[in-house]
């Protein structure tokens, strides 16, 4: 969820060099927007860099191009050894935050086990600033849940409200856990807070739909559910939110209409 945050706050300090050389902060810089446009190449690059001596920031590279092609394996593999070069290389920041990556990368790929080992060790370093420690919490309990560790996951998602209670994806995800586990207070307020800082964001209001409809409140969920369709149209949520109207017989709100392109 927060992996490219992370992986430009680990960024290497620049390194001085012969001034017909790129320093390490302009090639890791480089090889991120290569990673955009052409994650093969951006591989070889990555490669290449290492093998010449580039550390902690050729390895980080490797990992986001590996990301950005979706080998979430290699990724995880790439942000590992990258990890422990900072670790070893005393870059107690980076390493914290390249764990995360691991954690990410590792969630993406289906590795819930692994993603859990990775973000624990990012936790629990005194270097992680509490917002990145908030967002691991968030990761953490989302490789928990897919774990099926639901009282984990209740867990980590409770410190991470606390340490990120700005982000709507903290009390979503907390709410959610909350109707899984049979908490419908829980899981009318923390939906509540999610509501107050993102109103119209659509997962939010489909969320919303299924607390109340958990609750016997039908009116409400219908109310929620419409408003999750024409929030943002053609999103997940909002094919969900339509579905779930059809089931229950409600009418659908209308297709907002496609623009039309500008005649001039």
């Amino acid at each position: 969820m927060i992996l490219l945050a992370l992986l430009l706050a680990a960024a290497p300090t620049p390194s001085t060099g012969p001034a017909d050389f790129r320093s390490s902060e302009v090639r890791f810089g480089d090889c991120v927007r290569q990673s955009d446009l052409d994650p093969a190449a951006a591989q070889q690059t990555a490669i290449a860099w290492a093998k010449s001596g580039g550390g902690v920031p050729a390895a980080q590279c490797l990992g986001i191009a590996r990301s950005a092609a979706e080998n979430w394996a290699g990724a995880v593999d790439a942000f590992t050894t990258a990890a422990n070069l900072a670790d070893q290389t005393h870059q107690p920041v980076a390493a914290a935050n390249l764990w995360v990556s691991v954690g990410n990368a590792a969630l993406a790929g289906g590795d819930p086990a692994k993603a859990r080992e990775a973000l624990t060790t990012a936790i629990a370093s005194p270097a992680l600033s509490d917002p990145l420690k908030g967002e691991a919490y968030l990761d953490r309990a989302r490789a928990a849940v897919a774990a099926n560790d639901d009282p984990a996951a209740r867990v980590d998602l409770d410190q991470a409200v606390k340490l990120v209670p700005a982000d709507p994806m903290a009390w979503l995800l907390s709410a959610t856990l909350a109707r899984r586990m049979n908490d419908p207070t829980r899981a009318a307020t923390d939906i509540k807070e999610a509501m107050t800082r993102a109103p119209n964001q659509a997962d939010i209001l489909y969320e919303a739909g299924n607390i109340a409809g958990a609750a016997g409140d039908m009116s409400g969920a219908r109310e929620q559910w419409t408003r999750a369709a024409t929030a943002e149209p053609g999103s997940d949520a909002s094919k969900r939110a339509r579905a779930e109207l059809a089931a229950t017989g409600a009418p659908l709100p209308p297709q907002p209409a496609k623009s039309l392109p500008s005649g001039r």
